[in-house]
C-alpha cells in the first residue's frame, strides 16, 4: 500500500513548523511534500538588523533541510480540491502537478496595500530579504548623494526618511533605521531625519499600552518624530503628503502599514473572513476533511474571545502549525485531535543599540533587561544558525559595521505590489 502524502504550501512560521513536526510524527510513514518560492525559512523579525547591516541575510535564513521532507522549489498556482491536485510552477516556469492525500494550506501573507495615490509606484515594504538589502543600499545611496550635493534643500530631502506604519516591523524600522543613519554621518555635516506615522493613536496599537511608551520614548530619544492620527495621502519621486496637510520632501517611504492574507486564498473557491480562509478550531476547511489551514491566511477562531479571529502573528503561526501537524496525524488514527488554543506569553520589540520594550509574561520591561529578554526569545524561536547570530551580535558590539551600498537589488526589483504570476 503506497505511503499517503501530505502537501503543506508555504514554509513560514506555519508551513515550517507544522512540517518539521509531522516529519517526526510520521517517521517515514507518510510522505510530506513542502512546497515553497524560495529555499529557506525566513525568520522574518529579524529582518530589520539585515536591512541596517547588523546581520547578513544567511543567518535569517534557515534552509528548508528537514529529514523525513520532500521540498517542491516553485510557486503554487490552481488547487483541484476535489482531484486533490496542485498544480505549480518552478523559477523557471516549468509547471508540473502534485496530488495529495491531506493539504495544508500556509500561504503567509503580503503586504497590505491602501488606495493612496503613488505609494505603489513610490513606496517599498519590507516582507523578505530582496526589500531588506535594497533598503539598506537605499539608506546608504541617501546619505553619500546628500553629502556630496550642494543644495541645502536636497540634502535634507536625501537626509529625510519616512515610515508608514507604526506597528511591530515600521517601530523597529525607524529605530535601528535612525541608529544606522546616524552612524553613516558621523563627521559629516549632514542631520538625518526620521518619521513614523500611523493613522492609530499610538505606536504598537495592537501591544500594551506601556510597551507603546516605551518604544515611543526611546524613538523620540533618538530625534524620530512620531505622528500618530495620521496617514499617507499620496507619495511622490521627491515628498510625501500626509494627511495632515503636511508635505514632507524626501527620497525614502518605507511602507510598513500591516498585512494582508495571500491573493492565492480568492481563488480557492472556498468561504473566506477578511480575505483569509474559514477553518474550525480544529483548523480543518469545513466540508473538506482532507484540507488544513493555518497562519496569516487562516480565520482561526479565537475560543478565548467568541467571534474574534487569532491575530496574524508569529506566535499564533508557531502554534497553529505545531497544532495542525498533531491534527494531521489525528486524521490517519495517530493521536487524538485537539482545538487551537492560546495564551499569550508575552512580546518583544528591539529598538536597537540597547533598547528594546518587552512583556514576558506579562511583566513589561525596558532598557538592557527586555534587550536580554529579546534577543534570547530570537535565539530560542529560530529552528537554526543561532551560533551565528549571536556571533554577529557580539562582533556588531566590537566592530563598526561598513557603509557600503553593494548594488545587488534595484528598486524595481521590489515593487510594493507584485504583478500576479
Amino acid at each position: 500500500m503506497p505511503r499517503p502524502r501530505i502537501v503543506i504550501v508555504g514554509a513560514g512560521f506555519a508551513g515550517y513548523t507544522a512540517a518539521r513536526r509531522l516529519a517526526r510524527i510520521a517517521r517515514g510513514r507518510a510522505e510530506i511534500v513542502l512546497l515553497n518560492p524560495t529555499d529557506y525559512f525566513l525568520y522574518l523579525p529579524l529582518l530589520p538588523e539585515v536591512a541596517t547591516g547588523l546581520l547578513e541575510p544567511r543567518r535569517i535564513s534557515v534552509p528548508l533541510a528537514l529529514p523525513g521532507v520532500r521540498v517542491l522549489l516553485g510557486h503554487a498556482g490552481s488547487f483541484d480540491l476535489d482531484a486533490r491536485t496542485v498544480e505549480w510552477a518552478d523559477p523557471e516556469g516549468k509547471r508540473g502537478v502534485v496530488g495529495y492525500h491531506r493539504l495544508v494550506l500556509a500561504l503567509g501573507s503580503v503586504n497590505k496595500l491602501l488606495p493612496v495615490p503613488g505609494v505603489t509606484e513610490y513606496a517599498h515594504g519590507f516582507r523578505g530579504i530582496a526589500e531588506a538589502l535594497y533598503l539598506r543600499d537605499h539608506l546608504t545611496r541617501q546619505i553619500e548623494l546628500a553629502a556630496q550635493s550642494d543644495d541645502p534643500v536636497e540634502r535634507q530631502a536625501r537626509c529625510t526618511f519616512v515610515v508608514a506604519g507604526a506597528g511591530y516591523t515600521g517601530t523597529e524600522v525607524a529605530a535601528q533605521g535612525s541608529l544606522f543613519t546616524a552612524a553613516l554621518t558621523a563627521g559629516k555635516s549632514l542631520s538625518p531625519r526620521w518619521l513614523i506615522l500611523d493613522t492609530a493613536d499610538r505606536l504598537l496599537p495592537t501591544l500594551d499600552p506601556r510597551l507603546s511608551r516605551t518604544a515611543a520614548e526611546v524613538l523620540r530619544h533618538r530625534g524620530v518624530r512620531v505622528l500618530t492620527g495620521t496617514g499617507v495621502s499620496n507619495a511622490g519621486p521627491d515628498a510625501v503628503r500626509l494627511s495632515n496637510g503636511e508635505r514632507v520632501p524626501t527620497k525614502t517611504l518605507v511602507w510598513c502599514v500591516g498585512v494582508r492574507p495571500e491573493p492565492l486564498v480568492a481563488g480557492l473557491g472556498l468561504a473566506t473572513r477578511d480575505g483569509r480562509l474559514i477553518v474550525d478550531e480544529f483548523l480543518n476547511v469545513p466540508g473538506r476533511p482532507d484540507v488544513f489551514a493555518c497562519g496569516d491566511a487562516a480565520a482561526v477562531p479565537d475560543v478565548l474571545h467568541p467571534g474574534a479571529l487569532t491575530g496574524m502573528t508569529a506566535q499564533h503561526a508557531v502554534r497553529q502549525g505545531r497544532l495542525v501537524a498533531g491534527n494531521v496525524a489525528a486524521s490517519y488514527g495517530h493521536g487524538r485531535r485537539r482545538p487551537y488554543r492560546h495564551r499569550d506569553l508575552g512580546f518583544v520589540v528591539d529598538l536597537g543599540g540597547w533598547s528594546a520594550a518587552a512583556d514576558p509574561f506579562g511583566v513589561p520591561l525596558g532598557g538592557a533587561a527586555a534587550k536580554a529578554v529579546t534577543r534570547g526569545y530570537h535565539l530560542m524561536s529560530m529552528p537554526g544558525n543561532r551560533i551565528r547570530v549571536a556571533a554577529d551580535w557580539v562582533l556588531d558590539g566590537m566592530l563598526s559595521r561598513q557603509p557600503v551600498q553593494l548594488g545587488l537589488v534595484r528598486g524595481s526589483a521590489v515593487p510594493l505590489a507584485a504583478e500576479p504570476d
